[in-house]
């Protein structure tokens, strides 16, 4: 088992290593699984130049690399609205694709008018529950977080735990909220020090032992009586075409 090599103290400056425990796989991974860095797909809700939940993924992505994870982030500029649109765009294969890779996700999503954003729902909608008889999110793990510009709450993290649900992901029991999340931010655009940065380390860990604990068994913790009823019939109904 590898991890990749100690981030420099610069690239965390706001942590304290002598209470940091990188998650060991050989505590959450099966017996005898042959190891690989945990691949986690992160995905933002705003396209403002200074967006504070990319800068949050952004912070999340520095914590997940430190615990040795394969960490990819998605750019959903120029992603098209669903309605209407070609599922071919590059756009959205991209985003299919790093699902279809990803073993865990982290959303990150502003709250505006108490819900998460339109474009961080767009994102989410354009994954679908099956692609060419793959589910691209079922049985994978997720964390939600979201950012506030006023007083703290929760109800864009609830929402998109109900989608997480809906995607057939396992969501981890730990989340963020920033509150005030513009004034948790330096001119660096690095977050400060505080409880909420300290929120965001606990999601980031959980996840990664979640992701290690899951990834070898979600083959059968998702194994549904309802799904293999209806991938008999398909097959069932597949033989009888080729018979006529």
């Amino acid at each position: 088992m590898r991890f990749v090599a100690d981030l420099a103290a610069a690239d965390l400056p706001n942590i304290d290593f002598s209470q940091m425990r990188r998650v060991d796989p050989a505590d959450y991974a099966l017996p005898g699984e042959a190891f690989h860095a945990p691949r986690i797909l992160l995905l933002y809700g705003s396209l403002r130049q200074r967006s504070f939940s990319r800068l949050v993924a952004e912070e999340s992505r520095r914590l997940l690399d430190w615990h040795g994870c394969e960490t990819l982030m998605f750019d959903p500029h120029d992603l098209p609205l669903v309605d209407g649109a070609d599922p071919a765009h590059p756009k959205v294969q991209e985003l299919r694709e790093l699902a279809m890779w990803s073993e865990g996700m982290v959303w990150v999503s502003p709250e505006r008018h108490g819900a998460m954003t339109g474009l961080m729902k767009t994102q989410i909608d354009w994954l679908p529950l099956s692609l060419g008889g793959i589910r691209p999110t079922q049985g994978k793990t997720l964390a939600v977080m979201q950012v506030c510009g006023g007083s703290q709450s929760f109800n864009a993290v609830n929402q998109m735990r109900i989608l997480g649900r809906w995607m057939r992901m396992v969501t981890i029991p730990n989340q963020s909220s920033v509150a005030r999340a513009f004034a948790e931010f330096g001119e660096d655009d690095r977050m400060k020090p505080s409880s909420y940065y300290n929120r965001i380390v606990d999601v980031t860990e959980e996840l990664v032992k979640f992701t290690l604990m899951v990834r070898g068994r979600s083959s059968a913790l998702v194994d549904r009586y309802s799904e293999r009823v209806e991938t008999a019939a398909e097959v069932s109904a597949r033989v009888n075409q080729r018979s006529i």
